[in-house]
């Protein structure tokens, strides 16, 4: 919700990443003196020779496409120490700072993204307020400033062309509509049965890889994915605030948001290919997705009668509404850049299952904070439908593993 793309880059563990670090180590390494930095000198020397030299940097590039493919992308990094187990004491020397970026990334990635979903449920409910286009129109345009004061400060960088925007267009309405969505079910459904219903998200998910890309799954993932479906519907039979509007919304949303991930990498290879550089970072992916939101939502704010409603309202007119709103747009840009940081740090699988185990104190902070009335049986099927996502998310381990 708000400023949300899924992230990519260049995974730390690439042959790149790992050149660049050594670079980056030899310069900033204190100066040795006698014959141990003249062999230093010699060593770093013979380095660029062999780089520079063509057949070198030939057999070079084929030893680090040969390691790369050892350690896939979507195995964590965990999984992949293994291969740096040759140089111990360069190991000894970064784990420790590995481990506390993971650490501390993987906690704001939880802290952001629950306080989102919180916040917006604050929004909606708390203050009654009927304008969920909007309130994702403002996040969004909130998200775009900040990243545009951030280029324009020279902090970051855009490599967007006018090319890419039409290979853009068609998902990026699918993340228009999977963010408005999910605006209206969290308005009718309480937080613990929307992070409940949100895991038919990937059942949808897995049965379009299936048919679409022909990709196969073992039966822990089918096994999880039934008891997903299992906890949403006896979830849905024992809530005791019920609403069929808000039930409606959210499937909806599943099925636009397992649309969003089944067809985003397509189109982001696509717009890739047509930029001057080849390469779309984080911050022109994040200006991209949330710049051309603008104007479709401004359209569906006109479309569904919200400014007739926004005019009367006198939410606008409170200093402290527009400052929890603003804050849910800050949010929003927090989730897309904590979740890219995770993942660099770690690994799609561990992703994964900190997003499942991410669900469980949202669920528990949801009921409380919002005082949701609910009984043992619907309590047991919230439970169960959270394990069900983990044991998911840990089925995926294993098949990642094993493929």
């Amino acid at each position: 919700m708000g400023a949300r793309v899924i992230p990519l880059g260049i995974p730390v563990d690439s042959p790149e990443a790992l050149s660049e670090r050594h670079v980056l180590e030899d310069m900033n390494s204190p100066p040795l003196n006698g014959e141990k930095s003249a062999l230093l000198s010699r060593e770093q020397n013979g380095a660029v020779a062999a780089v520079a030299n063509p057949i070198r940097r030939e057999i070079v590039s084929r030893s680090c496409a040969g390691m790369k493919s050892l350690c896939d992308d979507e195995i964590d990094l965990e999984d992949c120490k293994s291969s740096k187990d040759r140089d111990k004491s360069f190991r000894y020397h970064r784990t420790p700072k590995i481990y506390n970026q993971a650490l501390l990334s993987g906690l704001a990635y939880c802290i952001s993204s629950c306080s989102m979903i919180l916040v917006n449920k604050f929004v909606l409910s708390g203050y009654d307020f009927n304008a969920g286009i909007f309130l994702m129109l403002y996040q969004n345009f909130v998200s775009v400033t900040i990243v545009s004061v951030l280029s324009i400060s020279g902090l970051s960088r855009q490599n967007i062309y006018m090319e890419t925007n039409k290979d853009w267009l068609p998902v990026n309405a699918i993340f228009v509509g999977m963010l408005i969505t999910s605006m209206f079910s969290l308005k009718y459904i309480n937080v613990a049965m929307v992070t409940v219903l949100k895991n038919v998200t990937n059942v949808i998910t897995a049965s379009g890889e299936t048919y679409l890309f022909k990709k196969h799954h073992d039966g822990k993932v089918w096994a999880a994915l039934i008891l997903m479906i299992i906890s949403a519907i006896s979830g849905g039979i024992t809530d005791l605030s019920f609403n069929g509007v808000g039930y409606a919304w959210q499937i909806v949303n599943c099925f636009l948001t397992a649309s969003y991930s089944l067809t985003l990498r397509r189109v982001m290879d696509t717009a890739k290919q047509v930029t001057k550089s080849g390469n779309l970072n984080e911050f022109s992916m994040v200006l991209l997705n949330n710049t051309l939101s603008l104007p479709l939502g401004l359209i569906l704010v006109l479309a569904f009668n919200e400014v007739e409603y926004l005019s009367k309202t006198p939410l606008l007119k409170m200093p402290m509404f527009w400052l929890v709103i603003t804050f849910s747009g800050f949010l929003g840009l927090a989730i897309s850049f904590t979740s890219m940081w995770f993942l660099h740090q770690t690994g799609a699988t561990t992703y994964s299952l900190m997003g499942s185990l991410n669900k469980i104190p949202l669920s528990i902070a949801g009921i409380f904070l919002f005082k949701v009335p609910t009984s043992m049986e619907n309590s047991m099927s919230i439970l169960f439908g959270l394990l069900a996502g983990v044991f998911f998310a840990k089925a995926k381990m294993h098949e990642r593993t094993q493929s």
